[in-house]
């Protein structure tokens, strides 16, 4: 089975970095879910619940961007805590 290599990056420091089956992040406009496979993507991020793994990892999230290319997951945020 198919994996995401997923990193989760805020200014102060890499909080993730790791393989994951799922990511389900807040978008601008709502929550986007990325399994494998997804199409190339670059969204902007609001404020809510990262989870990864279907919630193995929580991180709360605010602003920033998510970015998807060949199962490579980036998320690039302005402000994160683990939750």
């Amino acid at each position: 089975m198919a994996l995401l290599k997923v990193s989760v990056i805020s200014p102060e420091a890499t909080l993730f970095e790791g393989e994951a089956a799922s990511v389900t992040a807040p978008a601008f406009d709502g929550e986007v879910g990325i399994l494998p496979m997804h199409a190339p993507m670059v969204t902007t991020l609001g404020a809510g619940m990262l989870r990864i793994g279907g919630g193995a990892e929580r991180f709360n999230v605010q602003g920033g961007f998510l970015q998807v290319v060949d199962n490579v997951v980036r998320v690039v945020t302005e402000q994160a805590s683990r939750a």
